[in-house]
């Protein structure tokens, strides 16, 4: 789907970007993670052609991005920048611009009927005509998200789509662009700083440090010990319910820090089937607590 081969990417003197090299396949949603100033949006500006690397190649279900017109890239890739303003326009006029690289004379009617799919597959149907500066920040993403869909992309880059979000919010914006990853048969790759979202929709993981890639892989690299060496941060990884957390601490942190299979069974509980488990650790400012429930 998506090859990056040796990329390297610099600012002036100072190399940005070291040697990337990974492979995203359709249907799968990846996360790239790591400290601010790591690269991770510098490489995600890089796959779409907005920087040019000063050395390495991107490819898209085989084709090399240097070689493509800036036309032939968004018909291929579409990308949510960090930061994205409301423009003074209607939901369903933001999202037809998503189709401007497949117009060149005219809206034609395939324009309006792909705009008018997506807007109803991203729940925006009753918002068609509200103005985009009258909307919440979770509705905003999602039109954002929409107008990069609308280019009939193969792989959507997304640069924290859920950041500023409430809790609500993110779910609901994580929970569409998983489904439409699979649903289209594309490849996304997300910026992300909450490691906890990212452990929770994405199949991959892409950890960045210091312009290099420190680690990639499935679930099974998201260890402990590896979240801990990329942040510089000790963390615990334990579960709730089936869903994997990660409680980050410090050198002011005492005690011990449960993960879910290592805390003991306290007693029944007997309102629901299942064991109760629990763990605490003593901190500066209270006590964490680990609850899991087995059915």
């Amino acid at each position: 789907m998506i090859d990056v081969n040796g990329i390297k990417f610099s600012y002036g003197t100072g190399d940005v970007l070291k040697d990337i090299s990974f492979r995203v396949h359709e249907g799968r949603v990846v996360s790239i993670l790591g400290v601010n100033g790591s690269g991770k949006s510098t490489l995600l500006k890089t796959i779409n052609g907005i920087l040019r690397p000063r050395q390495g190649t991107v490819h898209v279900d085989g084709r090399e991005t240097k070689a493509m017109s800036r036309e032939e890239i968004a018909r291929s890739m579409g990308y949510m920048p960090q930061k994205s303003q409301a423009t003074p326009c209607t939901v369903f006029e933001a999202v037809l611009l998503g189709r401007t690289p497949h117009i060149s004379w005219y809206i034609s009617p395939h324009d309006i009927a792909k705009t008018q799919e997506i807007v109803e597959l991203m729940g925006l149907g009753g918002y068609s005509h509200r103005c985009t500066t009258q909307l919440s920040g979770g509705e905003l993403q999602r039109v954002i998200i929409a107008r990069a869909l609308a280019q009939e992309p193969r792989v959507l880059l997304l640069d924290e789509p859920v950041n500023h979000l409430d809790i609500r919010s993110q779910m609901n914006v994580m929970t569409l662009i998983r489904n439409i990853t699979q649903s289209f048969g594309i490849a996304t790759i997300v910026v992300m700083h909450d490691l906890n979202t990212a452990l929770r929709f994405s199949d991959e993981f892409i950890l960045m440090k210091e312009g290099s890639l420190f680690a990639a892989g499935n679930r099974d690299i998201m260890t402990a010990a590896t979240i801990s060496e990329a942040y510089g941060l000790r963390v615990a990884l334990s579960e709730v319910q089936g869903i994997p957390v990660v409680v980050p601490y410090t050198d002011h942190d005492e005690g011990r820090h449960w993960s879910a299979k290592e805390l003991p069974p306290l007693e029944q509980n007997p309102r629901e089937t299942g064991e109760y488990y629990q763990g605490e650790a003593r901190t500066t400012g209270g006590t964490l607590r680990w609850i899991r429930t087995e059915p």
